[in-house]
């Protein structure tokens, strides 16, 4: 299939064109980018368009010559996924040429360019899916971190506030968090503080001693604290056991623990610190 009466009416038309292309796109957006950089990305990608058909591309997008048409919409389809444009604002910036095409060229056969547009539409609609599961990916990792910080309380000793619903994706973030830290601090001792987990059951004891195991071959002791009336009785009826690993009903009973095994007088450290 030829397209050389198609591309030499585009190229002839191609200011015009593109100003119709730009305000269906733009009625899509809202406003919600600028108009010279939505013109800029829709001219450049029809210059490579038409540069592709006029190098003998055809309808298949896979086509060496569309490689550069690729590129440009794989970059605009990682751009709207990220600025949070919805699927169908993203596709509308390629199914808008054919009602800017119908407009300017109404008078000449574009089934084939048609067919070709649509092909690339698909692609960006691709493109913007697998970028948009990347973000969504992303910020999720993002959010894990954000909700399971690692706090330094003294000399030797780390803290891990947990808070929320421990799964088996947060429990490996927590281990790596923690483990990480140990590293880093070289701390001999961490606390694992569970007051903010608003239930305890088998799955979340088995995380909670893998990651005190972790640790314990990193050199390091874990004290478990946060062990309320409630979740103590929900341990006892499942028949949890943590074994020989210190649990404390507070995070400060837990940290006075932590010192006592690090042999340090906390009111001769209180005094020579405040003064």
């Amino acid at each position: 299939m030829t397209f050389g009466n198609v591309v030499e009416r585009c190229r002839q038309n191609e200011s015009e064109l593109v100003r119709e292309w730009r305000e269906v796109v733009a009625r899509s957006l809202a406003g919600r980018l600028p108009a010279a950089l939505v013109e800029k990305e829709l001219r450049d990608i029809l210059d490579a368009l038409l540069g592709a058909l006029e190098a003998g591309g055809g309808t298949d997008p896979q086509a060496e010559p569309y490689a550069e048409v690729r590129a440009l919409l794989v970059e605009l389809s990682r751009d709207r996924a990220q600025q949070g444009f919805s699927p169908r604002e993203t596709a509308v910036s390629v199914f808008g040429l054919k009602e800017a095409v119908s407009k300017v060229l109404g008078d000449t056969d574009v089934t084939g360019f048609f067919r070709v547009i649509d092909e690339f539409g698909l692609y960006t609609f691709e493109t913007y899916t697998k970028a948009r599961e990347e973000v969504i990916t992303n910020q999720a990792e993002q959010l894990l971190e954000l909700a399971t910080p690692v706090v330094k309380l003294w000399d030797g000793v780390v803290a891990l506030p947990l808070v929320g619903t421990l799964d088996s994706a947060r429990a490996q973030v927590v281990m790596e968090k923690l483990l990480q830290t140990l590293v880093d601090t070289g701390s001999e001792h961490a606390i694992i503080d569970i007051t903010g987990v608003p239930a305890v059951d088998t799955q979340v004891a088995q995380h909670l001693l893998r990651t005190v195991v972790a640790a314990r071959l990193m050199g390091a002791e874990c004290i478990i604290s946060g062990i309320r009336p409630q979740i103590a009785q929900t341990i006892v009826a499942l028949g949890i056991e943590f074994g020989d690993i210190a649990t404390k009903a507070s995070l400060a009973d837990a940290l006075m623990l932590a010192l006592s095994r690090l042999d340090v007088d906390v009111n001769a450290e209180i005094a020579k610190r405040s003064r």
